[in-house]
């Protein structure tokens, strides 16, 4: 169900977190993926190595600023060129605290390009070309703030309302194409709530350090307030439900937004 021999993945935002755990994912089922992200040569080496070590039947890296829209028209030519697209992973993203009062009128225009303008010229370019083929996935890295709001995050909710949104446009207008047999091609979005990475991590060790180094108990407290489980992810479960996505049977599965955030949602 999970052999992707054959296929050819990109993932945007993927030299590191979620992004590159869902690359290994896809890489470990067999799958060439197209890396990206701004990134230095050795992060971008590191991340290639990690592909290959999975079992990834081939790896490139790509650069390219989200933010600009000829960048981005240069990294989907390039990509391309490299193979045609069999899964599109819309990972990248940015974000930035501030009251709506006081946000940077920059900033807002910049979350709103990689977190959800790119993600629309991505599916724009790749889309036809995957319903030529009859198969397709497309899934877009949402958050648990693409279905419920928090103060001093105006432009990070709206992008990933969106990009909800959008999901389900472009999930209606390609649910007819392909078959069983060929897989089809859908649109789903992911919705993860606490995750490790390294953008949490100094909170982590903050709270941790509050209990005596217990890093579980900061957790807990971490959490404690909006995600009930009182866990949080490893990026690798939402690399797994990704590559679960991608299979055949999954062909029925379009224009939902799965959260993985321990019960946030429910309440």
């Amino acid at each position: 169900m999970n052999d992707l021999g054959g296929k050819t993945a990109f993932v945007t935002g993927s030299v590191q977190g979620i992004g590159l755990a869902i690359a290994k994912a896809l890489g470990g089922a067999g799958a060439r993926v197209a890396l990206h992200g701004l990134a230095t040569a050795e992060a971008a080496a590191a991340a290639c190595d990690a592909l290959r070590a999975a079992g990834a039947a081939d790896v490139a890296f790509f650069d390219g600023d989200l933010r600009d829209l000829e960048a981005v028209d240069r990294l989907l030519e390039q990509v391309q060129a490299w193979g045609p697209v069999d899964i599109l992973v819309n990972n990248a993203g940015i974000q930035h605290t501030a009251p709506l009062a006081e946000m940077p009128r920059e900033t807002w225009e910049a979350i709103l390009a990689i977190n959800l303008s790119a993600a629309f010229h991505t599916m724009q370019a790749l889309m036809p070309k995957m319903a030529q083929r009859g198969f397709g996935r497309v899934i877009n890295i949402a958050s648990v703030h693409g279905l419920v709001a928090s103060k001093d995050k105006a432009p990070y909710v709206a992008a990933k309302f969106g990009l909800v949104g959008l999901s389900r446009v472009a999930a209606l207008e390609y649910a007819h194409v392909g078959s069983r047999e060929s897989g089809g091609v859908t649109v789903n979005c992911i919705a993860p709530g606490w995750t490790e990475t390294a953008i949490i991590e100094p909170q982590i060790v903050a709270r941790a350090a509050a209990h005596g180094g217990d890093r579980a108990a900061g957790i807990a407290e971490l959490l404690s307030e909006k995600q009930p489980s009182q866990r949080t992810s490893d990026p690798s479960e939402i690399g797994a439900l990704a590559l679960w996505l991608c299979a055949g049977v999954a062909h029925n599965i379009t224009g939902t937004t799965i959260p993985v955030d321990g019960g946030w949602t429910t309440q």
